[in-house]
């Protein structure tokens, strides 16, 4: 009888161990099927993938703990290179590594200054003209994302 239960606490502790919620966790996120990044020259579809991840993040209840490791799970070809040396780069010297972290640097990669400079513009200039109300609402939340006098969280990383 012992050794029965014995048996059947190591199963579920097999089962139920760290390693187990680790897989449970990128079963979970993957059900949602983010979209992979593989590099290359998209700068809007870069934004869209660290949009895109985080609405998943918000889903699953995600810790900052795990963002990082499911975040760059979905990452190939020429991203994740990328990732693996900046992972070395940012991580030096024993630095932990945040998604918020990872997100700065990888959008400094992938949706370059002057990309985002053209947005701003774009922002500092946008017009209703011949847009209806909604389209206008829309196209201004859009763009001001990138206007660091809009997005104070922005303005304060930039100073």
């Amino acid at each position: 009888m012992a050794e029965t239960l014995a048996t059947l606490a190591n199963i579920v502790a097999r089962d139920h161990g760290p390693g187990r919620e680790d897989e449970l966790r990128l079963e979970r996120f993957m059900r949602h099927k983010p979209t992979l990044f593989t590099g290359g020259y998209a700068p809007e579809g870069a934004v869209k993938w660290v949009e895109e991840v985080e609405i998943i993040f918000e889903a699953m209840g995600c810790t900052e703990e795990h963002k990082l490791t499911l975040g760059t799970y979905v990452l190939r070809e020429e991203a994740n290179k990328w990732w693996k040396n900046a992972k070395l780069r940012i991580g030096a010297g024993g630095v932990v590594i945040t998604w918020e972290m990872f997100k700065r640097e990888f959008l400094r990669k992938y949706f370059p200054a002057d990309i985002k400079n053209k947005k701003i513009v774009e922002f500092m200039e946008l017009k209703q003209g011949n847009m209806y109300v909604v389209e206008y609402s829309v196209k201004f939340e859009e763009l001001c994302a990138f206007s660091p006098h809009y997005n104070i969280v922005d303005a304060e990383e930039e100073k």
